[in-house]
């Protein structure tokens, strides 16, 4: 079979993302929407079907693998080192026995449906249908309105406002002086003190995210929780339009537990 020329196609405009997803499903087509913008990503279409997206603003596959200790980084590299396709990637790591079929397709749309809602929470620029691109096909293909109606849900859940929660996405936390007492944490979860000690007034909930290994969404939820529990407060106001410098690299491993309202990583039954 002959792969397609990667070029970029015209199809007809569309009002936004999800309508030309929308479009895209009706006529049945295998392409990539690039999508420009901050934050920007790609978004992979087969037969209609989302199979895939990746954005710099939520972890994609490898994060989550690799920074929740899931797989180790030597046995990763060794299985990249087979070659250069994504797709074969995906199934050597199931040869190796590092990850199942299943639990690989789970995690993979966990990735998934967390970068539509990274994209959901700011207009793109722009964006572009162009030829089908490679990618770590995990077997997960999503309808373009399920994304919506899950997005229109995490939104709502977080503050029922999407530019409040795009706003909450940028937000650098910090520990609030209750954070100090003993009383106060010692009754947290693992995974909410482990939340709590790499909140530092300098990381975004998306350089959390990064570091732990963990979705963005499930990772606001529990920032949620601790500014309910006044545990975080916002930081002191900062000049409009600072980066995030952050480090993306906890300062020790994380030990933190799945939160109930998002899908956990599964594990490997020997």
């Amino acid at each position: 079979m002959t792969q397609e020329p990667q070029e970029t196609h015209e199809t007809p405009a569309a009002r936004n993302v999800p309508a030309q997803l929308a479009a895209l499903h009706a006529d049945r087509r295998s392409c990539a929407v690039l999508v420009s913008g901050s934050p920007g990503g790609v978004i992979h279409v087969r037969d209609g079907m989302v199979v895939g997206m990746e954005t710099p603003g939520a972890p994609g596959i490898e994060v989550l693998l690799l920074k929740s200790h899931r797989i180790a980084e030597d046995d990763w590299t060794a299985a990249r080192a087979t070659g250069t396709d994504p797709a074969r990637l995906a199934l050597e790591l199931v040869a190796r026995g590092l990850l199942g079929a299943t639990e690989l397709e789970v995690i993979g749309r966990a990735a998934l449906f967390d970068a539509a809602f990274a994209l959901a929470l700011t207009s793109p620029d722009g964006w572009e249908v162009a030829a089908p691109r490679p990618l770590l096909d995990t077997g997960t293909a999503v309808p373009p309105d399920r994304l919506v109606t899950e997005n229109t849900r995490r939104i709502r859940l977080l503050s029922n406002e999407r530019g409040a929660t795009a706003r909450f996405a940028r937000d650098r936390l910090e520990p609030a002086p209750a954070a100090r007492d003993p009383r106060q944490t010692d009754r947290l979860s693992p995974r909410h003190r482990t939340l709590l000690a790499v909140t530092d007034g300098r990381r975004t909930p998306r350089d959390i995210a990064f570091a732990l290994g963990r979705g963005l969404f499930a990772v606001m939820l529990d920032l949620r929780d601790l500014l309910a529990l006044g545990l975080l407060q916002p930081p002191p106001a900062t000049p409009a339009g600072r980066p995030s410098t952050a480090p993306r690299t906890p300062p020790s491993p994380p030990t933190a537990a799945p939160h109930p309202s998002a899908t956990p990583l599964p594990r490997r039954k020997r």
